[in-house]
């Protein structure tokens, strides 16, 4: 049960960091398209509202819905864009850096349980 819970939030928290490099990678292909607004999800919200309703129907396959963010309120160039590329390119590292954690994480849960199944035959 504690692998499942730790798993399942582990899998939750991949899907949205993979759907928010697609959208950091859509906003920095945008960067110098007129009137395009930045885009983003609240990975923090995204992830507790992914959880709550993974405890409330315990079906732990159900599709991650994010909160999607648009950023329609800075503008960072003439025509409109509210792309920072800089910002994007940080976030952008931030994202993979996250990505690189939660998949290691994911791979020492399945090491320990690998362990545990190898040392209880004995």
């Amino acid at each position: 049960m504690l692998f499942n819970s730790i798993t399942g939030v582990m899998e939750r928290a991949l899907d949205l960091n993979w759907i928010r490099q697609q959208l950091i990678s859509n906003n920095i292909a945008n960067v110098d398209t007129p009137n395009y607004k930045r885009m983003d999800i609240d990975f923090k919200s995204s992830l507790f509202k992914a959880l709550d309703e993974q405890s409330v129907t315990q079906a732990g396959t159900d599709a991650v819905k994010p909160e999607f963010v648009v950023s329609d309120d800075l503008t960072h160039n003439n025509d409109g864009n509210s792309v920072d590329i800089e910002k994007e390119m940080a976030e952008q590292a931030v994202n993979s850096l996250q990505y690189a954690l939660l998949t290691r994480l994911v791979s020492d849960q399945l090491g320990m349980l690998k362990t545990a199944i190898s040392e209880g035959r004995r």
